[in-house]
């Protein structure tokens, strides 16, 4: 489902100098995989998830996301990140004002004022089965950083996306918590077949992935 050829990306410093983040990584992932990419600090594991996720372009290379080549001028990535790919980032970025039901439907608002029935009823669906079903109501300065963690996942899974990234997911929780989101993740894979792409520092996060790979040197490995 997922083709990346040749990509490169590069960034200058404040000094002018070319640093190479990412050099000519090619990467193959099937239809419902869950994969996690390791590496260290700055290796460029979230410059590959942001161009995974259109939100950067590649200095060069292709990228195929089922079968539409994503550097082709004129393809609008703000739908494909709407439609076709759901983010969980580290900080959760839940918004305050909101309860965790209307959290994870902010996606479904894009285009309109409105969930549908269907889209709620989907949200609960999703609440059950990260069995947090009793936080719905609640706001997010109730929540505890596992609770806070799976709302972020439901609204990654709102869209019903072809792909889910997620951004060193467990940073910033406790052992527990860690363990318990990691599993959550295998289990979304497992149930409701969302191909997954994490990136993570974490031995044991990595671990509840079908298929590790090591980024170093601006390939994987």
């Amino acid at each position: 489902m997922i083709q990346l050829t040749n990509i490169q990306k590069s960034y200058q410093d404040g000094e002018n100098r070319v640093n190479h983040v990412l050099r000519g990584l090619d990467m193959s992932v099937g239809k419902g995989e869950f994969v996690a990419v390791k590496g260290v600090s700055g290796s460029g594991k979230t410059t590959l998830l942001s161009i995974l996720g259109t939100l950067l372009v590649a200095d060069e290379g292709s990228y195929l996301l089922d079968g539409v080549e994503m550097t082709t001028p004129g393809v609008d990535h703000s739908l494909v990140r709407n439609k076709q790919i759901g983010f969980v980032f580290q900080d959760h970025r839940l918004m305050p004002q909101y309860t965790a039901l209307e959290n994870i439907l902010l996606p479904t608002l894009a285009y309109r004022s409105q969930a549908s029935i269907e889209e709620v009823e989907y949200a609960r669906h999703l609440l059950e089965l990260t069995h947090i079903t009793g936080v719905a109501n609640q706001y997010p300065h109730t929540l505890s950083g596992g609770e806070a963690s799976r709302v972020a996942v439901c609204r990654a899974l709102i869209m019903k996306p072809l792909l889910l990234l997620a951004d060193e997911p467990t940073g910033q929780l406790d052992a527990e918590n860690a363990r318990n989101i990691a599993l959550l993740l295998s289990e979304i894979n497992t149930h409701v077949r969302t191909t997954i792409i994490m990136v993570t520092h974490s031995e044991e996060t990595s671990s509840a992935a079908h298929r590790i790979l090591t980024l170093k040197n601006g390939v994987l490995q």
